[in-house]
């Protein structure tokens, strides 16, 4: 299939500034994959499409305040650093965006917050905006990360127009992160609260863990018309043998497996035996999901509705079928449902 095809027009008032008041009160989409059914529910109604035994499959990845400013040495140009991953804690190496880039070259030194807490110098460049940067740092680690929790701000996308609030500190994150390394929130998990969770695990349901630390190359636009030449960055994964056991006793037992938001499924459909059935696994996957594709682990997806000509939209044309998932958006966007990170849902089942 080519890029092309994935394109729609899109309001920009349906793009969701704010999350709604409370997790589960967004909308929910409920795309019926055999007959092509699309309902119009709330989140909450989830409970409803699932059973005893049933497995959703999260990503407990915590975002951590991966954007930071401060001001060039000597000019005291005022720029942005956006922290991407670590690549060595002793020599506290980071791979960065920087912005402006044309500003920010090998050797110089970068000061962050009032009094200088902070101060790093640019040792290599990566891409055109990419930079290698080590933080100058003599105290503990515990430390160093209490100082970038400080200095930093939540990592919103630049599609929020409007500075980070309280709130985004805790509503840009799931209730069950537990390991920090995303610089992007799972955003199909921001859904649930942590009644909703207790409501499904009294009815049956089940919930496997996983971790894929979300980069900013899920988000980065494809360039390529033939999807077959697209390159997605690695990200970190782990799958541990405990959440394999609990997806394997429910896909020999025929029951549902849900794969709550589309880096769920990226980590899961890396990691499956001949058999199809999950495997404990831990690396960086790159893998790309476009139409045609065969999946392995689960039979639903939970998934926010997604920007044009993105790999997260392809994924989803390739899960649900192209033509009912461009049908889903076009009543979506008929319907005034509230888009990305902090928009409503949408069920594949």
């Amino acid at each position: 299939m080519k890029l092309s095809q994935f394109r729609f027009d899109l309001p920009l008032n349906l793009i969701a500034q704010h999350p709604t008041k409370r997790r589960e009160d967004a909308r929910l989409m409920v795309v019926h994959r055999s007959t092509g059914q699309i309902e119009n529910k709330h989140f909450r109604d989830i409970m409803d499409y699932f059973d005893d035994k049933d497995v959703f499959v999260v990503n407990n990845t915590k975002v951590f305040p991966a954007r930071m400013y401060g001001r060039k040495e000597k000019t005291g140009a005022k720029i942005e650093v956006f922290l991407l991953r670590e690549l060595n804690k002793p020599n506290r190496l980071w791979d960065v965006i920087v912005d402006p880039a044309r500003k920010i070259r090998v050797g110089n030194k970068l000061y962050f917050g009032e009094n200088d807490e902070l101060i790093a110098e640019v040792i290599d460049n990566t891409t055109s905006r990419g930079r290698t940067i080590r933080f100058l740092w003599d105290g503990t680690d515990e430390e160093f990360r209490n100082m970038l929790e400080f200095l930093g701000e939540t990592p919103l996308p630049k599609y929020i127009k409007r500075k980070p609030e309280a709130e985004d500190k805790e509503r840009y994150q799931t209730v069950y992160a537990k390991h920090e390394g995303a610089v992007a929130a799972p955003t199909a998990g921001l859904h649930f609260s942590i009644e909703l969770i207790k409501r499904l695990e009294i009815k049956g349901v089940r919930f496997a863990e996983v971790t894929l630390h979300t980069g900013l190359g899920t988000f980065r636009p494809i360039e390529v018309e033939d999807l077959s030449k697209h390159k997605m960055d690695a990200e970190y994964y782990k799958i541990d043998d405990l959440s394999c056991k609990i997806v394997n006793k429910a896909i020999e037992g025929k029951h549902r497996i849900c794969s709550i938001g589309t880096t769920t499924m990226r980590a899961i459909e890396s990691s499956y035996t001949a058999e199809k059935l999950l495997k404990p696994s831990e690396g960086w996957t790159n893998i790309f999901i476009h139409p045609p594709y065969q999946f392995n682990i689960a039979d639903s997806l939970v998934t926010n509705l997604h920007l044009p000509k993105t790999s997260l939209l392809i994924m989803v044309c390739a899960f649900a079928g192209y033509d009912l998932a461009m049908e889903a958006y076009k009543k979506a966007i008929k319907d005034k449902y509230r888009f990305f990170s902090y928009g409503d849902a949408m069920l594949v089942i």
